[in-house]
């Protein structure tokens, strides 16, 4: 792909293979609605802009490479590519004008991903969504900002709600003087952060203040739940899942959270989250319950 096909950005008629233009994200970015998918999608639509890709928190890589497993990511999991769907690497290749290789490269990641599989003598095809790895730092992404945004952000609110307390309770007098000060020193960053309305700088200090708060409980696989807690912060896009909005009340909970850590009384720490989770009074949070089917 050229260099000039990259810099394209303004392009009118781009069809359902561009449903997902992506510059910086915003909070509040709508995507429109799905249309009824036909009995036998083709690789017929106008050509994406592989060059407007959306920076993400996993590991996809960069360049064409790491645009391409984003398009075809998001086109998978919004459903533009329905389970089952055949994907053949010469029409991936023709239609996004990358090499062999980008493309191969490409499906071994989604492959990774649980998005496709590869069988000899079957090919490559879309796997369902039972097979995805839910927890992957890039679907939870695709997903907060696709068509399943609703389910997404609640999934990961009620994932924090079941995990963030419990690992507060556990983080309780561990002892680990290091990463309590380097806690301290995130709601420090943070109340200067609200005084300054500079909501990058808070938010990036929540995401670091939580995903310490696992590491401190001493549970070693709630600590490997920390990019997802992480990711959950950074698509938010609201208060449904994070607490990333600069204000004093959110200020206090951490500092209150913080200080029960120190004195190492679970109880008041697990309240202090769960609390903490719930911080923003207009959004009418409810415990997380079994949902009728």
């Amino acid at each position: 792909m050229t260099t000039a096909r990259l810099s394209e950005t303004s392009r009118s008629g781009l069809g359902e293979l561009d449903r997902f233009p992506v510059g910086e994200r915003t909070a509040e970015r709508a995507f429109p609605e799905r249309g009824t998918p036909g009995p036998s999608p083709r690789w017929d639509a106008p050509e994406p802009e592989l060059g407007r890709a959306r920076r993400s928190s996993g590991s996809r890589g960069r360049g064409l490479h790491g645009q391409l497993v984003q398009q075809l990511g998001q086109m998978i999991v919004s459903g533009d590519l329905g389970a089952d769907r055949p994907l053949v690497p010469e029409e991936i290749g023709q239609r996004f004008e990358v090499s062999r290789t980008v493309v191969r490269e490409s499906l071994r990641v989604l492959e990774a991903k649980g998005l496709v599989s590869a069988r000899p003598n079957v090919g490559t095809r879309v796997r369902p969504v039972a097979d995805w790895n839910l927890l992957d730092p890039d679907i939870i992404e695709w997903r907060a900002y696709g068509p399943q945004r609703d389910d997404q952000r609640r999934e990961l609110f009620e994932l924090r709600w079941a995990i963030e307390p419990l690992a507060a309770r556990l983080a309780a007098g561990h002892g680990r003087d290091e990463i309590h000060q380097r806690m301290v020193d995130m709601t420090e960053i943070m109340s200067h952060a609200a005084e300054q309305a500079d909501q990058v700088t808070f938010s990036r200090a929540d995401t670091e203040f939580h995903t310490l708060l696992l590491e401190l409980s001493g549970n070693r696989m709630l600590e490997h739940l920390a990019g997802i807690v992480g990711s959950a912060l950074n698509v938010s896009g609201g208060p449904i899942t994070s607490c990333e909005r600069p204000s004093e009340p959110s200020v206090g909970l951490h500092t209150r959270l913080v200080d029960a850590l120190g004195t190492g009384d679970g109880t008041a720490a697990e309240a202090a989250m769960r609390a903490l989770l719930t911080v923003h009074p207009e959004v009418d949070h409810v415990v997380p319950a079994p949902r009728e089917h």
